[in-house]
């Protein structure tokens, strides 16, 4: 079985220019190991000054998409593939490219490039955001503090009724198309390459000596003659933003593998050791609170609420600070500013532990 599943996955690479189905998995986990490394160091500088950065940790999602967009539009116009995909030596092919613009040429013609970038950048970032949305939404209906027939609360049940069908619908309609690809039955190893009007193809020795011979900083192309200080003035900019492409795609490449090596460091077997080796030291206590002008004091009742100031009603901890406050009060609080209310560490509300007080 085994020797019949290798003899599939050889032939299937056997093409000059079709990739095999380990090079296209491969490409596409290399940007789901760096969103969580990124996350990573964004949390730990938004701790270490959350006033000052705690935007980072607040709207990471957003940023990650921006530079994401960023990046993955420079590749396209330029390498014909995304970053991933040029990492491992890919490219993407139109299957439907006009005339002035041929298939496997620089870059991508114009339509397939907004629907790459569709499809690549946009797409991840709402589908994270609907998974955030049912994670807040299960929270929500344990610790449900809304009546059971209000409107909301049928809506939101419904949804996470039809949510986990739906994610299943998905994942089997990509696992169909891997498996289709594996067999030689499909053109394409995923959907969203035939929503994007595209094919993955290995990069040809043409390919690459025709991104030699573009840079303007080749030193086997003889440069054009100068005329004028206008023309040695291009020039030199052309050489510079060449340059610093070069050093991005390298610095990129580098801190790939660097974040690769991280995500194998957290996922080693001994997480004891690893958790001792990082474990943060305890948090002093918030210093902003000895201002009473810039946040109000904690409560001197002990059995009080740091947001409402009155007794607490159904007790809740915030496991990041180790406060106790109302549950209606800080619920809310955590899901919008996603802080703690006292210290301003950066949180989330599956952090909220619910306090049950012993009877009598």
């Amino acid at each position: 079985m085994a020797e019949h599943g290798a003899h599939v996955a050889s032939a299937s690479a056997g093409d000059d220019d079709r990739p095999s189905i380990f090079e296209v998995v491969a490409q596409d986990s290399l940007m789901t190991a760096v969103r969580p490394a990124l996350q990573h160091v964004a949390k730990v500088v938004a701790e270490s000054d959350p006033a000052r950065y705690g935007f980072l940790w607040r709207w990471f999602d957003e940023l990650f998409a921006l530079l994401d967009l960023l990046l993955q539009r420079r590749y396209l116009s330029r390498a014909g593939g995304s970053f991933s995909e040029n990492f491992y030596g890919l490219k993407r092919v139109a299957t439907g490219a006009g005339p002035g613009r041929p298939a496997g040429g620089p870059g991508l013609p114009r339509e397939q490039l907004r629907r790459s970038l569709l499809l690549l950048v946009l797409l991840p970032y709402a589908r994270l955001k609907l998974e955030k949305l049912a994670s807040g939404l299960r929270d929500e209906d344990d610790y449900s503090i809304r009546p059971a027939a209000s409107r909301r609360k049928r809506l939101s049940r419904a949804f996470l009724a039809a949510y986990p069908f739906a994610h299943l619908a998905w994942e089997g309609w990509f696992l169909g198309q891997q498996l289709c690809y594996t067999l030689g039955w499909a053109e394409r190893h995923s959907p969203l390459l035939g929503l994007a009007g595209v094919r993955l193809a290995r990069l040809t020795p043409e390919d690459v000596r025709a991104r030699l011979e573009r840079a303007a900083f080749c030193p086997g192309v003889p440069p054009p003659p100068v005329r004028s200080a206008r023309d040695k003035l291009l020039r030199g900019l052309r050489r510079a933003a060449g340059a610093a492409g070069s050093s991005l795609s390298a610095g990129l490449s580098a801190a790939v593998f660097f974040l690769q090596f991280l995500d194998w460091w957290y996922a080693a077997d001994d997480q004891d050791a690893v958790k001792a080796l990082t474990a943060p030291p305890a948090p002093p206590p918030p210093v902003h609170l000895d201002h009473p002008a810039d946040a109000p004091l904690l409560p001197k009742l002990k059995t009080a609420c740091p947001l409402c100031h009155k007794v607490r009603v159904n007790a809740t901890a915030l496991a990041t600070s180790g406060y106790v406050f109302c549950y209606r009060c800080v619920y809310p609080y955590v899901r919008n500013h996603r802080a703690c209310p006292v210290t301003g560490y950066a949180t989330e509300v599956q952090h909220l532990v619910k306090l049950y007080a012993p009877d009598g």
